[in-house]
């Protein structure tokens, strides 16, 4: 979707080239340039939207990095999330009501024995994996497009921590960009809102700034001076975000993942909190998997937020978690 924050840019040519080396980045990230080699060129297929490759680039350092992320959506022991509007697959409720009529209960994944069950409604730009207390409960059907929302439902006691993956998409694989508004390497952005109900379907938690936000993949940079970090804070705020017809060069920046971010115990209280962002600035205005649903995602009286990183257009695989009490 096409973003519309006030950055500031740098100026830009249609054929846009970096004018810096790695000798001129001091941040803490490991930095790779230039394409990433395709091991999957397409790992979901649907009319209408684009391919979603995967990756791997290797990095100065010598690790090598998947772009853009580790994912687990070949894992067939995590479970897909339940359609609440999906072209893709054909299901395109016009209400939450007839979304949830249609399930079984089939789909209510057990976190806790006699917990009660809990509903989570999704939007996310573009793929998201969520756990509660570290048990995987639902991951996105699509992982770029066509734009889809989703249902998960779980059974947990409170308090229950939430840490969700969300996954910006790329065309141009290790780039973070995409083909756009008459550009071959135009960034994307990202953003995710959700909304949770208690089993009588009193709303118990809402995306928005009391939630942590993380990046670990940062693309595409094209100046290696403009990121900038205080303490945990991951900043492109100055860096441009135009897009190009030649961004075969630009940088990317690369944290490691924790490998129990996902778990009930992770100590997050370092990272930075959530931004958030307007529906016109995600752009989500003219988009039925989101339009249809507004009664739920902008509820007049506990209206959740769209959240992300601090910058929703470079940042592509961002981690968020939030403890419901």
């Amino acid at each position: 979707m096409l973003p519309f924050i006030a950055f500031t840019p740098f100026s830009c040519s249609e054929d846009d080239t970096v004018s810096t080396s790695e000798d001129d980045y001091s941040g803490t990230a490991s930095v790779t340039q230039g394409a990433a080699t395709v091991i999957t060129s397409n790992i979901f297929s649907c009319s209408g939207g684009r391919n979603a490759p995967i990756g791997t680039i290797s990095s100065s350092d010598g690790t090598t990095w998947t772009v853009p992320s580790e994912v687990n959506f070949a894992n067939t022991s995590f479970p897909f999330a339940s359609d609440l509007y999906n072209p893709c697959s054909g299901v395109t409720y016009s209400s939450a009501t007839a979304a949830i009529a249609a399930l079984s209960g089939a789909d209510i994944v057990e976190v806790d024995a006699g917990g009660e069950v809990v509903t989570a409604f999704i939007f996310a730009d573009n793929y998201f994996e969520m756990y509660i207390n570290g048990k995987a409960v639902g991951k996105d059907k699509v992982p770029f497009t066509q734009f889809n929302s989703n249902i998960v439902r779980f059974k947990a006691n409170k308090p229950f921590t939430i840490a969700m993956k969300l996954v910006d998409w790329e065309e141009n694989s290790g780039l973070g960009s995409e083909s756009n508004q008459g550009n071959n390497y135009y960034p994307g952005d990202g953003g995710m809102v959700a909304v949770f109900k208690d089993a009588s379907g009193k709303i118990i938690a809402t995306t928005g700034s009391g939630w942590k936000a993380q990046t670990f993949y940062t693309a595409p940079i094209k100046d290696l001076t403009c990121p900038t970090e205080n303490g945990t804070t991951r900043l492109t705020t100055n860096c441009n975000t135009d897009g190009s017809n030649n961004g075969t060069a630009y940088y990317a920046l690369h944290w490691k993942v924790p490998s129990d971010w996902y778990t009930k115990n992770y100590d997050d209280s370092a990272w930075p909190n959530a931004s958030t962002y307007t529906n016109s600035t995600i752009g989500v205005n003219g988009k039925s998997a989101y339009t249809n649903f507004t009664n739920i995602f902008d509820d007049s009286s506990n209206d959740a937020s769209f959240i992300w990183s601090t910058n929703v257009i470079l940042d592509n695989e961002v981690i968020v978690r939030f403890t419901v009490k």
